[in-house]
């Protein structure tokens, strides 16, 4: 099983980048995916995440307003779309696949990706 996330990159603050997670070696449309992000010298933190039909979804309160998860099983891939981004949100970022759950992430039985940097200058 592989998750490949990408689109990170340099962005000034205010502006706006797209994640995307492409999952391959089984399909995820019945699990829950999301994000999380590592900001240098911080431990890793809860971004987002979204249930197996897209209707449910949950946002770290830093990013609500910001962010915005989707997903489209047909391509077995989600999206973080981030917008007005902020020089701390500068992290790697992670995907996520629950191994059980529908609806939630258990990070200590998540699939996860190889992470992709985002970079906010002030």
């Amino acid at each position: 099983v592989q998750l490949q996330a990408s689109g990170g990159g340099l962005v000034q603050a205010g502006g706006s980048l797209r994640l995307s997670c492409a999952a391959s070696g089984r399909t995820f449309s019945s699990n829950a995916m999301g994000w999380f992000r590592q900001a240098p010298g911080k431990e890793r933190e809860f971004v987002t995440a979204i249930s197996w039909n897209g209707r449910s979804t949950d946002y770290a309160d830093s990013v609500k307003g910001r962010f915005s998860i989707s997903r489209d099983n047909a391509e077995n891939t989600v999206y973080l779309q981030m917008n007005s981004l902020k020089p701390e949100d500068t992290a790697v970022y992670y995907c996520a696949a629950d191994r059980l759950s529908s609806q939630d992430i258990v990070t200590g039985r998540a699939y996860w990706g190889q992470g992709t940097l985002v970079t906010v200058s002030s």
